[in-house]
């Protein structure tokens, strides 16, 4: 199992702004110096808790600043942007980090953006589909370009001046494009099906239950079945937010407090989930009553805390539920004690998942001498 990192990222209100970024882009450069090898960035306009509001800008900051790690847009969502900006920023990014770019793509779910971008009420899916086609359509094709669609037409027909380079679109470094990948917020979610279908790979949120988790995976072979497509379970990310500590005590103060950074995170999503009635996402069980899914149920049912030995057995017993996948991805939160946010990731990566892969690779083994 490979470990990488997804951020949002989330910070309380009030948080110097400039400090915040400071912290984000830190905690990508210090992924990549402990060999993490990837990172996710979300994007959000509108909202001054989840403060990114273009991952793609964000990327090119520490472009030049990583050495080895894959970097991936978490994501981009195409209904709010227009498909002509997106192909050539993209572009862009792939050859600034010479191919270790990841193109992730979504159709957004920050309401308000929604709102702001004037598509609260539009058919938000069929932008989706209609923008990563015409996306895909500007890198595959020539000038001049004439893509007629339901929400965008992209032409540069008439004002096409080939041998100056005008009305010419930017191919991206990676051949015919970036990877593609799409992450599921909710239990059978057809969206990956579809993804899969289309080769795109599957990233699994953090905020779901974990038997909620395992049901992505059979939605995944659903779509490579249909596509002709080969189901790899190495292709398929998990997000899990997860603290490491030296000790349980301090692991538990952390990170399983409400009024810890964990705490704030995921009391954000309950309080935009409640807003909508949709806060099924959070229940291991669907009967649960609304009422009983508070912040401390969250914490203690979907965050991995404490020791290396007891992060890691809680890592193994979190696989046994949802399966083996290929990429862990630790979930960034707010630096609310600098210190103990980067002794966790230096503790995940130097000592729990060598713990973790060893477990697996033991249990591989076991299993092969017993067939």
């Amino acid at each position: 199992m490979k470990l990488g990192f997804f951020t949002m990222p989330m910070h309380p209100p009030g948080r110097d702004y400039t400090q915040t970024l400071k912290e984000d882009r830190e905690a990508v450069l210090l992924a990549d110096r402990l060999g993490y090898c990837e990172a996710f960035i979300g994007e959000h306009i509108t909202d001054v808790c989840e403060t990114i509001p273009s991952c793609l800008s964000f990327i090119a900051s520490v472009a030049h600043e990583t050495k080895h790690i894959k970097l991936g847009s978490g994501t981009v969502n195409l209904p709010n942007n227009h498909p002509a900006q997106v192909a050539a920023h993209v572009a862009m990014v792939d050859h600034m980090l010479e191919g270790r770019f990841i193109f992730g793509i979504g159709p957004g779910g920050l309401r308000s953006d929604m709102e702001a971008c004037g598509n609260l009420d539009a058919d938000r899916n069929a932008m989706f589909v209609e923008s990563i086609n015409q996306i895909l359509a500007l890198w595959a094709s020539d000038a001049p370009y004439d893509l007629k669609g339901r929400f965008w037409n992209i032409s540069t027909g008439r004002t096409l001046i080939r041998e100056a380079g005008q009305g010419v679109m930017l191919k991206p470094y990676q051949k015919p494009h970036p990877p593609i990948a799409v992450t599921a917020v909710v239990p059978h979610s057809k969206g990956l099906a579809a993804a899969a279908e289309r080769g795109w790979k599957p990233v699994s949120a953090n905020f779901l239950q974990p038997r909620w988790v395992a049901t992505h995976w059979p939605m995944v072979e659903q779509g490579c079945e249909r596509g002709g497509q080969r189901a790899d379970r190495r292709d398929w990310r998990v997000c899990k937010s997860v603290f490491v500590a030296d000790d349980d005590a301090t692991a538990r103060r952390y990170a399983k407090s409400v009024d810890g950074p964990y705490g704030f995170y995921f009391w954000n999503l309950l309080t935009k989930r409640r807003s909508t009635g949709g806060v099924e996402i959070f229940k291991h069980d669907l009967a649960l009553p609304d009422a009983a899914v508070t912040v401390e149920y969250i914490l203690d049912r979907l965050v991995i805390s404490g020791s290396v030995a007891s992060v890691v057995d809680q890592l193994l017993a979190f696989r046994e539920i949802v399966g083996d996948f290929g990429t862990l991805l630790y979930c960034g939160h707010d630096w609310a004690d600098p210190k103990l946010a980067r002794r966790s990731m230096e503790l995940m990566a130097e000592k729990v998942m060598p713990a973790v892969n060893a477990a697996i690779g033991g249990a591989s083994r076991v299993a092969g001498a017993l067939r």
